[in-house]
């Protein structure tokens, strides 16, 4: 059997969701790359925001760079697709 699974590379997108403590707005998706920004709130009542969105590796690496100059740690980024 033979399963053809796509792993992440440098020349195809893939869907990654990402996580970071604090509230960022929908204003937010003009510089996330046009992904889907939304909030909710921890365990622990504090607000956690998700990026949810297709980009290639790029402008993955941007918006990584883009959140550490913010100042906001990861939660975490998990690849979902790749396409």
């Amino acid at each position: 059997m033979n399963e053809n699974k796509q792993h992440p590379s440098l020349d195809r997108p893939a869907t990654y969701l990402i996580k970071v403590p604090g509230h960022l707005d929908e204003r937010s998706a003009e510089w996330a790359g046009g992904m889907m920004v939304k909030v909710d709130t921890g365990d622990d009542g504090m607000p956690i925001t998700t990026l949810a969105g297709k980009i290639d590796q790029a402008a993955l690496h941007a918006l990584l760079r883009r959140l550490y100059h913010l100042g906001l740690p990861l939660i975490s980024v998990t690849c979902l697709e790749v396409k």
